[in-house]
Formats: structure tokens, C-alpha cells, sequence
């Protein structure tokens, strides 16, 4: 999971500046974490951050709205993360992003800890739903109300998962940044390598 082994699927992304609030109502933005395709490259169950990034990017498009990347520097708790972007996005709508997976659709209106989609499940989380994630994300933006994206349920997802996800949850709140603001990011290379 750590960028110290060469990953065939790795992602990198390079900061371009201090992100500013957004001015396009056709722009979702998406919010990762201070680890997500950096210190780790892949989620819990091993989807790569560029095919993560791929979908969401996907499905936001197919809606015939744009995506913005935002990276988060001074928190690693996902309410904070997508309410964050949520305020620098020119529609109010963000999807936010933990290393493992775990995700979120925030409104900047809604108080920091509502949401309008919660993925808390993220062993369960696999391209598909990121795209339908990326969709619904989209169709917030217009002010549209979509159906719930369906996620599988696993009631055995949480104990058999909870070890790891809680040392990939410690080892992301080590690359957090104190007192640095949230930077515009973009995709070093190409996403299209992801399988």
C-alpha cells in the first residue's frame, strides 16, 4: 500500500497551488486525504487510487459536469475533508476521500457532520459504486435528487477488516499537515493504466 514499493497502478499528484473557492455551478469537487495517492496508492481491498480517481472522474462526466482535485492537508476525518471541498466548490457539492476507501458526498451547506451520501463501508467500495459515486455527485451539483447509490452489506465487513483499517486510519493521520491549507492538485501522468 506504501509508495516505498513500485505499484504498476500508482497515481501521483502534484499540487498547483493554494485551492481557491470555485466559481463554475458545473464543478463537483473531489477531496482526498493527506495519504490518498501518496504515502498509500490503494485502498483497503486494494483498488488503486488512479482507478478510484478514474471512476469518480468518469462518472461525474457522464453527467456533463467537471471534477476539480482538492488535497486536504490539515485533518484526516472524513466529515472535515468533504465539508471542506464542499466550501471550495463552485456548485457547494464535494465528494471526500480516505486512503482505505471510506467516502463521502457533502453539501456546503449541510453542517459538517450531515451528508448527502455516506460510504462508510469501504472494504465493499469497488469501481463500480465509485462511479455511481462520481454520478450522483454530478447530479447533486445540477440540483437534481438521485436515488441512493446501492452499495452491497456485509455485516462481517467491519470485524474482519477493523484491524487493518485501523492502523491504515493511524498511519494517515501521520502524513497530516498542521496549519496547511487545502491545495489544488492534478494527475501526474495518466489514469488510463489502471485494470
Amino acid at each position: 500500500m506504501s509508495t516505498t514499493t513500485e505499484d504498476p497502478f500508482a497515481v501521483s499528484l502534484t499540487e498547483t497551488g493554494p485551492a481557491a473557492r470555485g466559481t463554475r455551478p458545473d464543478e463537483v469537487v473531489i477531496a482526498v486525504s493527506p495519504a490518498f495517492a501518496g504515502f498509500f496508492t490503494r485502498t483497503i481491498v486494494d483498488v488503486p487510487h488512479a482507478e478510484v480517481l478514474r471512476q469518480l472522474m468518469a462518472g461525474i462526466e457522464e453527467q456533463g459536469v467537471t471534477s476539480r482535485l482538492v488535497r486536504v492537508w490539515d485533518t484526516a476525518d472524513l466529515a472535515a475533508i468533504a465539508h471542506t471541498g464542499a466550501k471550495l466548490s463552485g456548485s457547494g457539492i464535494c465528494v471526500g476521500l480516505l486512503s482505505r476507501g471510506t467516502t463521502m458526498i457533502h453539501q456546503k451547506d449541510l453542517p459538517r457532520l450531515s451528508n448527502l451520501e455516506l460510504f462508510p463501508q469501504s472494504p465493499l467500495l469497488d469501481a463500480e459504486v465509485f462511479r455511481g459515486i462520481g454520478a450522483n455527485a454530478a447530479q447533486y451539483a445540477k440540483g437534481e435528487s438521485p436515488q441512493p447509490v446501492p452499495t452491497r452489506n456485509d455485516q462481517m465487513a467491519r470485524p474482519r477488516w477493523q484491524a487493518k483499517a485501523a492502523l491504515l486510519h493511524l498511519k494517515e493521520f501521520e502524513q497530516i499537515r498542521h496549519g496547511v491549507r487545502p491545495v489544488e492538485v492534478t494527475v501526474a501522468g495518466s489514469l488510463s493504466n489502471t485494470g
